[in-house]
């Protein structure tokens, strides 16, 4: 309870912070060393994937391309072969690659920990509010990275890999390079699909109403469209809405979660 915390002193409180890093340090190590060991496995057949023609998105698209004349299609011979051209990137890249890919994997255990840090402060009402935004924001989160993984990074991944300021400049592509693109994309993704879950909070502390949403809609569907054009500079609409949409539902979902000002 919270007047149970109230009566602990600080350095009270330090050690319990101290206690709740430590497991969560344990945590991410344990599943790093993990995915160390089984990273050549998961690079090839997962990181990989979206540099030949048979990933999902590119099938996808092209079953829908032969069924909507002038649709372009993405599979054909696409294929990516990545360099490496820093002595030392292959072993950076598997060891930073496995922590970070831990943290994705562990997300929900990381939250709980520091849920049991902050809970004995929160009243029972407040706990319950809580546990449910828990659950809503890691299901966002993984939704996300779904969306990263199998939509946003191909898509940005097959227009630059194709780009050429000249045909005399070929592409070669860096392992650094596509692992930073990559990491980066995956995570934007996992993160911006948080936004519900951040206007549900503002909206119950009073900051946030609806009516903000429906006032800037035309405003914020602009800045969508230059966001996506700015993801997927691709030039042609199909891939402009393919992040574009998902964008928007996020926007209307956001909107839905936070009360009305009854005093506009």
């Amino acid at each position: 309870m919270a007047e149970d915390l109230k009566e602990m002193s600080f350095w009270e409180h330090l050690d319990a912070l101290r206690g709740v890093l430590i497991k969560i340090a344990v945590v991410l190590v344990v599943a790093a060393v993990a995915l160390f060991i089984w990273m050549p496995d998961i690079f090839d057949r997962v990181i990989m994937a979206p540099c030949t023609a048979n990933f999902a998105l590119y099938r996808w698209v092209d079953r829908l391309a032969a069924s909507i004349p002038g649709m372009p299609t993405l599979g054909g011979d696409f294929h990516v072969d990545l360099i490496n051209i820093q002595l030392a990137s292959q072993l950076y890249i598997h060891l930073s690659t496995s922590f970070w890919l831990a943290v994705v994997l562990t997300f929900p255990i990381l939250l709980y920990l520091l849920w049991t840090f902050i809970a004995p402060a929160l009243y029972q009402n407040e706990r319950r509010g809580v546990r449910r935004a828990f659950f809503f924001g890691v299901a966002m989160f993984y939704l996300g990275v779904a969306v990263g993984y199998y939509v946003v990074f191909p898509i940005i991944l097959r227009f630059l890999a194709d780009y050429h300021v000249s045909a005399l400049v070929p592409n070669q592509v860096s392992l650094d390079s596509y692992m930073d693109t990559f990491l980066m994309m995956v995570f934007f993704m996992g993160v911006v699909f948080e936004l519900p879950l951040l206007c549900w909070l503002l909206g119950n502390v009073g900051v946030l109403h609806r009516n903000f949403f429906a006032r800037y809609r035309r405003h914020a569907i602009v800045a969508l469209v230059v966001l996506a054009a700015m993801i997927t500079p691709t030039g042609d609409l199909f891939t402009l809405a393919v992040v574009f949409v998902p964008l928007y539902i996020l926007y209307e979902v956001s909107a839905l979660l936070v009360p009305r000002n009854d005093n506009p």
